[in-house]
């Protein structure tokens, strides 16, 4: 019964927005319609202040004249439909992780490069190098989207009931990661069990025991109460959690260019505020962790490199399935040195 309420109430919704939207002129007037910008995120999330701070630059910019309005967890569908309605321009806007994306672009894969980074910085630095910003853009254009930019929450760090200082620590713990096959490998790499699961469903198969462990940045441990059900949590810092600001390519392209140019300023306003707020946030999520009682435990420098060796077999994997020139513009001497570092 809840599925079908969700799923009538989210028929209910995008009717709405498509009865709607055929009310609005995209020229200089004052819409009578709100675009719509889907999320499966819950509102307290850097993902939710990314977009909405997206939508109030676009209005702002615009005079009024344009406006976004934002649908947050999961309200027009999961990722999977979101990236489906907004290719077909049903749904203009989205916001999400770019892990559900690498099913409709292989190429995204590239993030799945697993213990590359050392901080979420150095991270954004390779993301906003022109060259690669360039090739990913193409990506998307490929598929039938524009980026618009990333955002992130950090790194994804696991939390488990059992202590974590080694790789050989991981051995046999039933983890559950997202539906993504270099996620999957990574966790075997290391010896770990990987089970793919619903988000949903992981709080509660926490509780019964259904899993040992889950994988995520410390928003989303906390905004869900993750750690209630967990005694540590172990700053693997294995993958940045990047966050995408979608726009279907079709709709960007029936826009006024004076319309396109106001899109993508706010973006860029969005993402670096987004980016700011995830530095600031994640001190105090730690700060809920520990008063808690829940234990952090950081990975020392000799366990990470045993760690990222572990990795080369998921490294030859990406490679295998992402264009070169991609893989070496994100990469950077970062894989190079990991590979020289083999005994």
């Amino acid at each position: 019964m809840k599925k079908m309420k969700h799923l009538l109430c989210t028929a209910a919704a995008v009717i709405l927005i498509l009865a709607l939207s055929g009310c609005g002129k995209n020229g200089g007037e004052t819409q009578t319609y709100a675009w719509p910008l889907g999320t499966s995120s819950p509102e307290d999330t850097v993902t939710q202040i990314y977009a909405e701070r997206f939508a109030e630059e676009v209005s702002r910019l615009s005079d009024g004249k344009m406006r976004i309005q934002v649908y947050p967890n999961s309200i027009l569908g999961g990722d999977r439909e979101l990236l489906e309605s907004c290719k077909d321009g049903d749904i203009p806007f989205v916001v999400q992780n770019t892990a559900p994306q690498v099913t409709f672009l292989p190429d995204i894969a590239v993030f799945d490069m697993p213990c590359l980074f050392d901080n979420i910085q150095d991270v954004r630095t390779h993301i906003d190098n022109p060259d690669f910003m360039a090739q990913i853009q193409k990506v998307y254009l490929s598929g039938g989207y524009e980026l618009l930019g990333y955002a992130d929450q950090g790194f994804r760090v696991m939390t488990s009931n059992k202590d974590v200082y080694t790789a050989n620590d991981l051995r046999g713990q039933k983890i559950r990661t997202m539906e993504n096959p270099y996620h999957l490998r990574f966790w075997k790499a290391l010896g770990a069990n990987p089970t793919p699961m619903t988000f949903s469903e992981v709080y509660i198969g926490l509780q019964q025991g259904t899993i040992d462990a889950q994988e995520n940045p410390y928003e989303v441990i906390v905004s869900n109460r993750l750690y209630e059900q967990q005694d540590y949590v172990i700053e693997t810092n294995h993958l940045p959690h990047l966050i995408s600001l979608i726009v279907s390519s079709e709709f960007m392209e029936k826009l006024p260019e004076d319309q396109q140019a106001i899109i993508r300023e706010a973006a860029e306003t969005a993402k670096n505020e987004a980016r700011q707020q995830s530095d600031d946030r994640i001190a105090s999520r730690i700060a809920t962790i520990e008063e808690s009682g829940t234990q952090i435990i950081h990975i020392n420098e000799e366990n990470r490199l045993v760690i990222r060796q572990k990795c080369i077999p998921v490294y030859d994997l990406i490679e295998q399935n992402v264009t070169p020139s991609l893989v070496e513009a994100y990469c950077g001497k970062e894989l190079e040195e990991i590979r020289a570092s083999m005994p």
